[in-house]
């Protein structure tokens, strides 16, 4: 994820996903509250539960993303 970047909120209907950082520090708000993470650290996001993923360093951010079931047309923007 670019340096300065930032997800639209959203949640999904019917998946469940959990982010793994693998390099640099990203915020991830979920339901309005603020969570660093750092390289090493994980935040599972729950069924219809309102996430966005934000970048606000100046180094690239890279991360994993696992969604289950398959999160692809689950999404409504909040």
């Amino acid at each position: 994820m670019p340096a300065g970047t930032a997800e639209v909120s959203h949640f999904h209907h019917h998946a469940q996903q959990f982010f793994y950082m693998l390099a640099g520090k990203a915020v991830m708000e979920v339901d309005g509250r603020s969570v660093m993470l750092n390289a090493g650290a994980g935040i599972w996001i729950p069924v219809g539960t309102s996430h966005q993923i934000k970048n606000d360093s100046d180094d690239e951010v890279h991360f994993l993303v696992i969604s289950q079931p398959p999160s692809h047309g689950d999404r409504e923007n909040t």
